[in-house]
Order: structure tokens, then C-alpha cells, then sequence
């Protein structure tokens, strides 16, 4: 499937909650300041858009197709689970930048498994969070944290790579 055919439920969606907020806003007399709150939320954001794409292009074209297959691939098994928690785990960045490095990534070979594993593991360790963790909520809460969700990102993606691959089937696009 297309990946304009695979965004427009979202995108619809979101134009029809877009257009029943503009109507009760203007309804309310509160459409431009609705409209300048959007656009201060919106335009610090277009660079990092931009260069995320651009970097997920990049990936999907330098990363050796073999490498990727044979690290990272869906035969990959446990090996290729382990790279992408620890890979998810210490990346940076916000699900702007996260996204499209997954599509990048898929699009390249990645397999289910190592996906889910690695959104997995970037959502639950995110190591770049510890230390604003450790500062506000201490330390033991940051291992208690770390601890009770270790297991989470590998068993994610062995179930998906053994119950959801053939489901899930190619990247879009």
C-alpha cells in the first residue's frame, strides 16, 4: 500500500477534529488566537522535521542492505533484538526524530522484532532521560524504572518478530 493511502484515515481524521475545533473557536471568538498558538507550536518544529526526513533518507540509502539484513533483519533473531534495545535505548530525540529514522530503517531491511524492540526500548530505558530522572525523583527511582522494565523491549520484539511479521508484512511505501 502507498504511504499516501496509509495516511489519509489518520489525516482525515485529523481535518475533521482540526475543523470542529476551528468552528466551536470561531464560535467562541477565539479562532486567531486558536490559529497563533498553533503557528508558535508548529514553526520551531519545520527544521527538525526536515532534517529527520532527511536523515531517514540517508540511513535507508548508506546503510550496506547486507549489514542490515544480516544485523538487523528479520532472520536476525535475538541478536539483532539486543542491537536495537540498546541502539533505542541510548538514542536521543523526540518521536519527530524517531519516526522517521524507524521508516528509514525499515524501508532498509529492519525486521518486526527489531522494530518493536527498539521503539520499545527507546520509549521505557531512554537513557538520555536519566538525568533529569535522578535530579527530580532520585535515584533509587531510576532504577526501580530501569529495573522493572528491562525485560519489556526484548520480549516486545521477540513477540512481534515470532507472532506479527507475516502480518505486519513490508515497509509502506
Amino acid at each position: 500500500m502507498p504511504i499516501w493511502k496509509q495516511m489519509l484515515p489518520p489525516t482525515i481524521i485529523m481535518c475533521v477534529v482540526s475543523i470542529v475545533l476551528t468552528v466551536l473557536a470561531i464560535y467562541k471568538g477565539k479562532s486567531l488566537e486558536g490559529m497563533d498558538s498553533a503557528w508558535k507550536i508548529f514553526y520551531p518544529i519545520i527544521p527538525l522535521l526536515f532534517f529527520a526526513f532527511i536523515v531517514a533518507g540517508m540511513v535507508q540509502v548508506l546503510l550496506p542492505q547486507a549489514w542490515v539484513v544480516k544485523w538487523l533483519g528479520p532472520e536476525s533473531g535475538w541478536k539483532g533484538i539486543f542491537i536495537a534495545c540498546i541502539a533505542g535505548g541510548l538514542t536521543p530525540g523526540g518521536p519527530f526524530i524517531q519516526f522517521p529514522l524507524m521508516a528509514g530503517l525499515w524501508k532498509s531491511g529492519v525486521g518486526v522484532g527489531v522494530l518493536v524492540a527498539y521503539v520499545t526500548s527507546w520509549s521505557l530505558w531512554a537513557v538520555s532521560r536519566i538525568p533529569l530522572e535522578y535530579s527530580i525523583l532520585g535515584p533509587k527511582f531510576v532504577i526501580a524504572r530501569l529495573l522493572s522494565t528491562l525485560i519489556f523491549p526484548p520480549l516486545a520484539g521477540f513477540i512481534a518478530g515470532m507472532f506479527f511479521s507475516k502480518w505486519v508484512g513490508p515497509p509502506p511505501g
